[in-house]
C-alpha cells in the first residue's frame, strides 16, 4: 500500500465538476438513458422486505414500463440473502441477474466464518453476483492484510458468482484512502469495485467515483485484467445517471459502457429515467402516476 500514489483532491473535484456539466444532445441522451436502464441494479435492502415486494420488483426489472417493449430490462435485482430464492423464482427465464449483499451488510462487523457462510448460502440459493462490504475498521486501522484476506476468502466462496466489493467511501475519509482501498480490493480479486452501501452519507459522489475509475484504469494498465465499477447510494435522477456515464466514458472508455463492466445501484432512479425517456420522445413530461412505484 505504501507504493500507491496520492490523489490530487483539488484536481479530482474540478475534473468531476467539469464533466458533470457536459451537455448531451437528444439522440445521445436517449442512448444514455437506455444504457442507464440496462446497467441498473434495481435494489431493495430494507428490514421490511417481503416476498411480495421482491416479486413486484422482479416484474418491474423484467418489464420496467409495461406495454412498452422498447424499454430494456435492468441488469440485476439486488436483495438480502434471505430473499435470493424469491428473486430467482420470479426471474426464471429472463436475462435479469440476481445479486445479493453479503458479509454482514452494511457494517461488515462480523466473523469471517459467518461472512463466508453467508456468501456460500446466497450463491447456493441462486445468486449470480455477491456485493460484499469491506471491514472498514480494519482498513482504517491499517490492517490491510486482514481486509485483503477477507476479500480473497469471500471471492473463493463465490465460486462462479461475480464479486462486487463495496468500499463504503463515505467512511474512508480521504481520496487517498479511497484509492488505496480500490487497489487493495482489485488485487484481492474483485470483479467490480463499488462506492457504497447506500446506508451511509455521503454515498456515491462524482469525485470519489473518478478516483475509483482512475484506480481501475491504472490497475488494468498494470495487470491487463479489467475490473467493473458500480456507483450506488443517492443516485435518484436521470441527470445524475448521465453524469456518471460521461465520467465513465471519459475515464475508462467505451469498453466500460456495458452492464458487464458498469452498474448503477438504485431503488428510486428507474422511474425518473422512464419519465425522462418519455419526455425526450414526446416533448412533454409524464406524471409519476403513469409509472409503477418501485
Amino acid at each position: 500500500m505504501r507504493g500507491v500514489r496520492s490523489v490530487d483532491e483539488v484536481g479530482a473535484d474540478e475534473r468531476a465538476a467539469s464533466l458533470a456539466k457536459r451537455s448531451i444532445k437528444k439522440a445521445s441522451k436517449l442512448w444514455a438513458l437506455d444504457l442507464a436502464v440496462r446497467c441498473m441494479d434495481l435494489t431493495t435492502l430494507e428490514g421490511s422486505d417481503t416476498t411480495g415486494k421482491v416479486t413486484a420488483l422482479c416484474a418491474k426489472a423484467i418489464r420496467p414500463k409495461p406495454g412498452d417493449p422498447t424499454i430494456p430490462s435492468v441488469a440485476a435485482i439486488c436483495v438480502y440473502p434471505a430473499r435470493v430464492a424469491d428473486a430467482v423464482e420470479h426471474l426464471r427465464g429472463s436475462k435479469v441477474r440476481v445479486a445479493s449483499v453479503s458479509t454482514a451488510f452494511p457494517s461488515g462487523q462480523s466473523f469471517l466464518s459467518i461472512k463466508v457462510a453467508e456468501t456460500e448460502d446466497a450463491v447456493r440459493a441462486g445468486a449470480h453476483e455477491i456485493d460484499m462490504v469491506i471491514d472498514r475498521g480494519a482498513f482504517l486501522s491499517g490492517d490491510y492484510q486482514r481486509v485483503y484476506d477477507e476479500i480473497v476468502a469471500v471471492k473463493e466462496a463465490c465460486g462462479q458468482a461475480h464479486l462486487k466489493v463495496i468500499l463504503e467511501t463515505g467512511e474512508l475519509g480521504t481520496y487517498d484512502a479511497v484509492r488505496r482501498a480500490s487497489i487493495l480490493a482489485m488485487a484481492a480479486g474483485a470483479d467490480f469495485i463499488k462506492t457504497s452501501t447506500g446506508k451511509v452519507q455521503p454515498a456515491a459522489t462524482l469525485p470519489v467515483s473518478l478516483v475509483m475509475m482512475e484506480a481501475i484504469r491504472d490497475f488494468v494498465r498494470e495487470t491487463g485484467r479489467p475490473v467493473g465499477f458500480k456507483a450506488a447510494g443517492g443516485i435518484r435522477t436521470s441527470k445524475q445517471a448521465i453524469a456518471y456515464l460521461v465520467l465513465l466514458y471519459e475515464t475508462l472508455g467505451s469498453d466500460w459502457m456495458t452492464p458487464e463492466r458498469f452498474r448503477l445501484g438504485a431503488s428510486t432512479l428507474l422511474n425518473d429515467v422512464l419519465m425522462q425517456i418519455d419526455k425526450e420522445r414526446t416533448g412533454v413530461y409524464q406524471s409519476g402516476d403513469y409509472f409503477t412505484i418501485d
